[in-house]
């Protein structure tokens, strides 16, 4: 039974679960994204982002601390220098698991953990999502509907045609200038 056990041991000794997960944590910081066991990068995440809050302080201290958890300088340095910058104002949960199936040799769960900060695709998404209205809907009675329905389409080919006498406008003014 595992009452009150709170770590994963992942069917490793203590020296290899930790060398796996420096090792993992290292590759984590210099490509930003990898693939793996959902086990594993749940437990990633418990080892990776305490390394990721205490890189927002630049010190020898922290470099230090960081340095004795990864045995890594590139990946230290990568930290320190981009990584921090990027989640300095943000108060925590800097990765990310999204769960991608099950793997076809023994059916284990398999995800992607990813630093948030540098997903594009994500980052892109949302910016768009932000520029559409945001504005909560209220219910109105049905002659109201009614009516708005109705209007609707008056409005949209209003500005359909004042559109075109706009470009009608500034397509007879461009060939003045070219004569």
């Amino acid at each position: 039974m595992r009452h009150r056990k709170s770590i994963n041991h992942l069917g490793r000794q203590s020296a290899h679960r930790k060398a796996m997960l420096a090792n993992m944590a290292t590759s984590l910081i210099l490509h930003k994204k990898i693939s793996t066991t959902l086990a594993k990068a749940k437990a990633l995440r418990v080892y990776v982002e305490p390394l990721i809050t205490k890189s927002k302080e630049d010190s020898t201290h922290a470099r230090r601390e960081v340095f004795s958890h990864l045995q890594s300088k590139e990946a230290v340095t990568e930290l320190f220098r981009e990584i921090s910058v990027k989640v300095a104002d943000r108060p925590g949960g800097y990765t990310r698991i999204l769960k991608t199936g099950f793997r076809l040799g023994d059916n284990a769960d398999m995800c992607i953990i990813e630093l948030v900060d540098y997903n594009e695709n994500l980052l892109s998404a949302k910016s768009d999502t932000k520029t559409k209205t945001s504005t909560r809907r209220k219910r109105t009675s049905t002659k109201k509907a009614d009516k708005a329905k109705t209007a609707a389409p008056v409005a949209e080919t209003t500005e359909v045609v004042e559109n075109k006498v706009e470009e009608a406008k500034t397509d007879s003014t461009e060939e003045k200038k070219e004569e």
